[in-house]
């Protein structure tokens, strides 16, 4: 999957829990994810929207904030979709709650290939027959 069809994909999907994400989706939406707000947090420090601490910027503004929320619920649902392809309930996202080992759990089971054919969340991904934009 290349850059343009994950963000395509990822919202147009934006809602959807169910079925599987490639490493290539998820990684390619997550480093445009970045990217956006990193030009947001730009913005804003151009423009003097930023948020000010005690006479500090604190580096982010509305422009920000505005583009996290648009970009949430896309980046929520691809990651639930990847642990599905690991084979992983979404639910296992909490585990990010468990102080450092949870978060290198969750990047070890993104990084790790998917499961091979079909698993209980649906059809490999990367198979030949599989839809990418449904």
């Amino acid at each position: 999957m290349t850059f343009v069809e994950s963000i395509k994909t990822c919202l147009g999907k934006f809602v959807t829990w169910k079925g599987r994400a490639a490493r290539s989706e998820f990684w390619f939406f997550t480093l445009f994810v970045l990217l956006v707000e990193i030009v947001a947090m730009v913005i804003d420090n151009v423009t003097g929207l930023a948020f000010h601490v005690g006479g500090v910027s604190a580096g982010y503004g509305w422009v920000y904030l505005l583009a996290s929320l648009v970009l949430f619920l896309p980046n929520l649902s691809v990651l639930v979709r990847r642990l599905h392809d690991t084979n992983h309930s979404g639910w296992w996202y909490w585990i990010a709650l468990v102080p450092l080992l949870g978060g290198i759990l969750l990047l070890v089971w993104f990084c790790s290939k998917g499961t091979t054919g079909e698993n209980r969340f649906g059809s490999d991904p990367l198979s030949a027959g599989a839809e990418v934009f449904s």
